[in-house]
């Protein structure tokens, strides 16, 4: 499947999304990484095709402990792009004694309750996300349209099926900004204390090895 082919199929599961919910009651999780970018893009294209006076929502989660140069990004693009951009993030009780706490713990805390929260908060319907199946043993099998249950609401992965190369060729064939991080050496951007520059074997070699090996775990919480 080409690049091409990728983005005709992302589309059809934008189309399954809409049959989900209103566009309004849709957010793009976007985390200012390349493949929530790439995706918010696409979405925005998307909407953008179908006529004016449809405004684009996205949920950004804020841990407190995220690099300044993506917030910097992303606060840049939010404006650029005229987002609607809802910023969840956890509460000070959270952020307390977090060294003393495992990496699913911590994750725990910054990420999975303050999502959860934002979606009851805000009505999410669909969260679309940036989610690839290459990048992870544990995302292999990633659906294209994951029912959550537990907050009645859907989790929609239209770029699943892209590789990273697929990522890099559309930003480099759109000309699409992306965060400065990437050109200092790093491919895949978490919270600050939990990620290093990563090595050209594997995607998230730059990543916590404890958190890594508890993905599935994670998931299972509500983690993306």
């Amino acid at each position: 499947m080409n690049l091409q082919e990728k983005i005709s199929l992302t589309r059809k599961i934008f189309e399954q999304a809409l049959g989900l919910s209103p566009a309004g009651n849709i957010f793009a999780a976007w985390t200012g990484g390349k493949d929530s970018t790439v995706m918010l893009h696409q979405w925005m294209i998307f909407l953008q095709e179908r006529g004016p006076g449809v405004q684009v929502r996205a949920l950004n989660l804020d841990t407190g402990y995220k690099f300044p140069e993506v917030l910097e990004f992303r606060d840049e693009m939010a404006w650029e792009w005229g987002l609607e951009l809802t910023v969840a993030g956890p509460d000070s009780s959270a952020m307390q004694d977090l060294q003393e706490l495992s990496k699913v713990e911590c994750c725990r805390r910054l990420k999975v309750s303050p999502l959860q929260e934002a979606v009851r908060e805000h009505g999410v319907r669909v969260l679309l996300t940036g989610i690839r199946r290459d990048e992870h043993p544990s995302r292999e099998n990633t659906p294209d349209v994951q029912e959550k249950n537990d907050l009645d609401y859907y989790q929609v992965n239209p770029i699943a099926h892209w590789t990273e190369m697929d990522i890099w060729s559309y930003i480099m064939l759109k000309g699409l900004p992306y965060c400065s991080l990437y050109d200092a050496g790093y491919r895949s951007l978490g919270c600050k204390p939990c990620t290093v520059k990563g090595t050209h074997m594997n995607e998230r070699s730059g990543r916590d090895r404890e958190k890594e090996e508890n993905l599935d775990m994670l998931r299972s919480m509500g983690y993306f």
